[in-house]
């Protein structure tokens, strides 16, 4: 089986790029947030232009993205499925704050598809989309319907989303199964998509455990 896991807000705590923004870019940043979640513009522009505000040099969002807390229980979630299933962190975020982050807590074993993060000038840095899709249902940097398709032809499935927000909610309407919280959570309940609900990891590794005594694909029926 796969696990496709969100980052911001799912294996991180906090909303990662929201933080960075209230930290070193102008206010004009909300503005953006307001037009996305309002369906004015795609999560592509709006992540885009917002970065775009970001005043910062390498030193310090090296230092920033260190800091940034995770999960508690991932580590052990992640040790018990890596047994049996692949496992890949697949982000609207940003790959140089993900990966920072994981070294960080000594997760560098883990494959991460996100947004690319580059530095055009000492406090000045931009995005790039190696994984977009220009069909993309969601209108996000990365397709993550398109990178979990990739994953089950390689791997085989079924595909399982752990996440909380807009970025996955095309995702959770084909994955074989979700655990949501936050506004994924309530996307769900809302268009009436099987879904198990949770808080951290603890939880998701409670339910996978469960599956020991039954074939995945019963588990998942």
């Amino acid at each position: 089986m796969i696990f496709i896991i969100d980052f911001d807000g799912t294996l991180a705590t906090e909303d990662t790029v929201d933080t960075l923004l209230e930290h070193y870019a102008p206010p004009r940043w909300e503005e953006l947030e307001a037009d996305w979640l309002a369906g004015r513009i795609s999560a592509l522009e709006c992540m885009r232009e917002q970065i775009g505000l970001v005043r910062a040099d390498r030193i310090t969002l090296g230092k920033f993205f260190r800091g940034i807390k995770l999960d508690p229980h991932f580590r052990k979630f992640w040790q018990h499925v890596r047994q049996f299933s692949q496992v890949a962190i697949v982000s609207d975020g940003l790959d140089y704050a993900i990966q920072t982050a994981l070294r960080g807590a000594s997760l560098n074993n883990l494959p991460v598809f996100a947004n690319q993060l580059n530095f055009i000038a000492p406090d000045q840095i931009e995005l790039s989309f190696p994984h977009r899709q220009a069909d993309c249902q969601g209108g996000n940097g990365v397709c993550k319907c398109a990178i979990a398709k990739q994953l089950a032809t390689r791997h085989g499935g079924p595909v399982i989303l752990v996440g909380d927000g807009k970025s996955d909610t095309c995702l959770a309407s084909v994955a074989d199964m979700v655990f949501a919280k936050s506004s994924l959570l309530k996307h769900c309940i809302e268009q009436e998509i099987p879904h198990i609900a949770f808080e951290d990891f603890s939880e998701v590794l409670n339910v996978v455990k469960t599956w020991a005594q039954e074939t995945p694909l019963k588990a998942l029926a």
